[in-house]
């Protein structure tokens, strides 16, 4: 009787809850795969069709004064 109360005991407070506990962790890392290869092709979709952007001129003629060689 003893060595069944010791099987129970292991199987239900040892191996279910491990069972459990590495089911859990092998959705998330799944998820966390596929999250990250969602935004990796979001990213490669986004450098293969870049958006028309306005181009970023410097207008701030102030702070730049020109660099004349001195020979």
């Amino acid at each position: 009787m003893f060595v069944l109360y010791l099987a129970y005991k292991l199987i239900f407070d040892f191996i279910v809850p491990v069972y459990q506990t590495s089911k859990q962790v092998k959705q998330k890392v799944n998820e966390m795969q596929r999250t990250m290869n969602e935004h990796m092709k979001q990213q490669q979709n986004a450098q293969a069709n870049p958006t028309p952007s306005t181009p970023v001129t410097s207008t701030k003629h102030d702070d730049y004064i020109d660099f004349e060689e001195v020979k």
